[in-house]
Formats: structure tokens, sequence, C-alpha cells
């Protein structure tokens, strides 16, 4: 069966496939943004799933998960599910850190991003976008989680 990586699997969408997978007898590596985040889904443990921790919002801790998700095995495929609404959080959770999994995990055959239709109501403009990171673009106006939606799936066409 297959070696599969879900990001944000301890609530859920996640959560959900982490046990659909595991049921169907498929090898999962479930993700938290913290240990304790990882301590809720001990269920997940228990039945089978192994653990990974990193915070998305942080690049090196993303870094460091795809270290982590390494010494487990190639996954098979990763399902990106982590994402979050907080708009200082929005970019680098929702669009880098799947992008940066994306190039940290060669080899891994299937990459599912997980998006929403809130993305037909994402800007494509990328001016200002270096100031996402604090969840407002230069002109002051909010950056948000449909613009993130869609750069998600743009990079999903792209890969």
């Amino acid at each position: 069966m297959s070696l599969v990586l879900i990001t944000g699997a301890v609530t859920g969408l996640g959560r959900g496939a982490a046990t659909e997978l595991l049921g169907s007898g498929h090898d999962i590596i479930v993700h938290a943004r913290s240990r304790q985040r990882l301590d809720d889904s001990r269920d997940l443990l228990k039945a089978g799933a192994r653990g990974v921790v990193g915070d998305l919002a942080d690049a090196e801790a993303v870094r460091d998960l795809a270290a982590q998700v390494l010494a487990l095995g190639v996954p098979d495929a990763v399902i990106h599910n982590a994402g979050t609404m907080d708009e200082s959080l929005v970019l680098p959770v929702n669009v880098v850190a799947p992008y940066l999994l994306t190039t940290l995990l060669p080899g891994t055959r299937r990459h599912i991003y997980l998006s929403s239709s809130m993305h037909r109501s994402g800007r494509a403009d990328l001016a200002g976008l270096e100031t996402t990171w604090v969840g407002r673009s230069a002109d002051g106006t909010s950056r948000g989680y449909s613009d993130s939606k869609l750069y998600v799936t743009v990079l999903m066409a792209a890969v």
C-alpha cells in the first residue's frame, strides 16, 4: 500500500482522510502543528499512523518537517490539507508551506492540494505580496483567504 503524508491531520478533512486511508491499509504519516496537537491524534497513532510535527507558518519548521517525513520514507502522496483563515498566516501556511513541501519531498509522485470555491474571488494581483506575511498589502487592504486559495490552485496547476 501507499505511504501518504497528510498535513493538518488532527481535525476535520485531514483527520477524516487519515482515518479512511488507515482503514484501507495505507501507511499514513499524520502532521500536526505542535507536539500537543499531535497528542490529540493519539487514536490515529495507536491505529498505526506515524506522526510528524511542524508549524507551517515557519519556513525552517517546514524544512525540518520535510526531513522528519523523509526519515520515515519518501511518501507516494501528500495531501496538502492544512490551512488557516488567520490573515497574518494565510500566505505562509496556505501557499508557501505546500510549495516548500512539494520541492522538499523529491520522488513524491502525487500531490493533492486542498482548496475551496473561494479561489474564485481571489485576486491575481501580486503587488504588495511581500507584505502579505502580516496580512495587509502595501495599500493597506486585506490580503485574505480567497487570495491564498487562488494561489494554491495556481500552484496545483503548475505542478
